[in-house]
């Protein structure tokens, strides 16, 4: 495998709340997207979710209580725990997940991206 540029990849693409699988490792996918507004409720009810901003603001909003994440700074979202990305207008974020994590979990709505559509870059 060769070295991936994260910033390099982030400029591949210009869709928002639309992941880019960038790597792979022991079934976990390492995924981009840029966002900004929200996305949509839901939840993984088998997967934990990891969110690391590169850019921007991003606001992981859950029942419990909402956690902003700032460039640098990474949150795990708990399997079966509802939530709401938010995003300040061009936000920039790394994701990494089992391979067998749906977008927006067993929510489908127009925002909803499949598997399949998630594309390597």
């Amino acid at each position: 495998m060769d070295k991936i540029n994260v910033s390099e990849k982030f400029g591949l693409f210009s869709e928002e709340w639309t992941p880019k699988i960038i790597a792979e490792s022991n079934g976990q996918l390492v995924k981009i997207a840029k966002g900004s507004g929200e996305l949509v409720w839901h939840k993984h009810e088998n997967e934990d979710e990891l969110f690391i901003v590169f850019k921007g603001q991003l606001t992981l909003m859950m029942k419990a209580g909402n956690v902003v994440l700032n460039p640098g700074e990474m949150y795990v979202v708990p399997k079966g725990v509802e939530h709401c990305p938010k995003a300040q207008t061009d936000t920039h974020f790394m994701m990494i997940e089992p391979s067998s994590t749906a977008h927006t979990g067993d929510e489908h709505t127009e925002v909803t991206v499949s598997s399949k559509e998630q594309v390597w870059i």
